[in-house]
């Protein structure tokens, strides 16, 4: 969808090596506001600046005078997943894959649970991966009929990071979880309409006028009342995704160690390397 309101604020911190990277805008409209993530011909791919900045600004925005915080790719996609190309230069390093896991990527999903205002997730096209982490913060979402939705990272090789995991299982549901993840399936947004985790699918011409509307509709709550909605909701969803991960065996010790020991497995390199060369993964059956 991708649609410009206001004086936009941009900022830009390409990822290394690449100086053309990718950049998370800020514009506000009034009490509005809009996040909009850009890495131009990547669908919107999170690279390791991005997620950078958008921890940053969410934190800012927390602490704003903005009454609506809107979620937004740019064209047609919202956010097709991590930026790959930038994969080979960290993940095969279990403490460097565990450090852009714990202190890149998740305080950027950290900052927007923290936000006190509604955040909307306005969704035109692919939210895969990184995209489906995002949604995933947000209390409302909103999609394009046709939009897709998923996390088909054993394709490449490796596995959704603990937290990260607990968090989607956790808003997306346990059955839809497997089907994105052990299933490594694209789930069509009409099926995510019927689950509930779309709250409507709007067509694509129609949908900035729509999140404007939804904005307004919000802000025009009690906005004390749906702050101690939003710390109540978080307080709830913590409290699942800590116990979950001591339940599941994924355990203090395992998130901040061996949940990252497959950063050197061969599955992992070459599910990349598949990736990257444009051809099927030729993976052997083994961890």
């Amino acid at each position: 969808m991708g649609f410009d309101v206001g004086q936009a604020v941009q900022v830009a911190e390409g990822s290394a090596g690449r100086p053309a990277g990718g950049r998370v805008r800020l514009a506000r409209e009034g009490p509005i506001a809009w996040l909009t993530l850009s890495n131009p011909g990547r669908l919107g791919a999170m690279d390791r600046g991005m997620w950078r900045a958008l921890a940053d600004l969410a934190r800012r925005l927390a602490a704003s005078d903005a009454r609506c915080i809107v979620v937004q790719g740019e064209g047609e996609a919202f956010c097709a997943g991590g930026d790959i190309a930038e994969y080979p230069s960290f993940r095969f390093d279990p403490a460097a894959l565990r450090h852009f896991h714990e202190n890149e990527v998740w305080p950027a999903l950290d900052a927007l649970l923290g936000c006190d205002q509604p955040l909307v997730a306005a969704i035109g096209g692919p939210c895969v991966g990184a995209g489906l982490e995002i949604a995933c913060c947000c209390d409302l979402r909103l999609a394009v009929p046709g939009a897709s939705f998923g996390a088909p990272v054993a394709r490449l090789g490796f596995a959704m990071a603990p937290r990260e995991l607990a968090l989607v299982e956790a808003v997306l549901g346990q059955s839809l979880a497997r089907c994105a993840l052990v299933g490594a399936q694209l789930l069509p947004a009409e099926r995510l309409m019927s689950s509930g985790f779309l709250l409507e699918l709007v067509d694509r011409g129609a949908l900035p006028d729509r999140v404007r509307r939804l904005a307004q509709q919000l802000m025009a709550l009690a906005p004390g009342a749906n702050r101690r909605h939003k710390r109540m909701l978080r307080a709830v969803l913590m409290q699942k995704l800590a116990p979950g991960l001591e339940d599941h065996g994924f355990n203090a010790i395992e998130i901040e160690a061996d949940g990252y020991a497959w950063a050197t497995d061969a599955e992992h390199r070459e599910g990349i390397a598949a990736f990257l060369d444009k051809r099927p993964p030729r993976f052997d059956g083994h961890a």
